[in-house]
């Protein structure tokens, strides 16, 4: 039985699902790429061990609107044109109509704002009680700063640019 091994990579602004064949012990051929018609992360999630807290959260700290939830199970979160997905992970990996998944540790995740809204921003949350725990400096006046969720994932906040080609 042939085993793959299986990378995404950006290049030229497509994504690319690279593929190799891995006949002997995990040593690889070449991995030849195929491109893929991915135009956008539409969902992103994180785990998280009280759904409570954690819908306080994202709902009445960061503002997100709620549109989805299920207690001990899931709260889904609308963020722009995407989803902030978030489970129990004691209750997402045993799933058996769905790939069950979870994950344990400190996750990341990036939110974009205006650069006007950008200090307001950063002065909502203070002012709410978050800690800001980094602020970066990037190329060509990008900023952002970092705090933590309940759960201590790190989250960021970024003015726009960061990612732009």
């Amino acid at each position: 039985m042939s085993k793959f091994l299986i990378r995404f990579d950006f290049r030229d602004r497509h994504w690319f699902l690279l593929v190799s064949e891995c006949p002997n012990r995990g040593k690889n051929k070449s991995l030849q790429p195929i491109l893929l018609m991915i135009r956008q992360i539409k969902e992103t999630c994180l785990y998280a061990a009280d759904l409570e807290k954690t819908e306080h959260f994202y709902k009445e700290i960061l503002g997100l609107d709620m549109i989805g939830k299920k207690p001990g199970k899931h709260v889904f979160f609308r963020v722009g044109n995407d989803v902030l997905l978030l489970f129990n992970p004691d209750d997402s990996k045993q799933k058996t109509e769905l790939p069950g998944h979870y994950a344990r540790g400190k996750q990341h995740i990036a939110f974009e704002v205006s650069n006007a809204d950008y200090e307001k921003t950063k002065q909502e949350l203070i002012d709410k009680g978050v800690e800001i725990t980094h602020e970066e400096h990037w190329r060509d006046n990008i900023l952002s700063f970092y705090f933590e969720d309940p759960d201590g994932h790190v989250l960021e906040i970024m003015n726009e640019g960061l990612w732009d080609y």
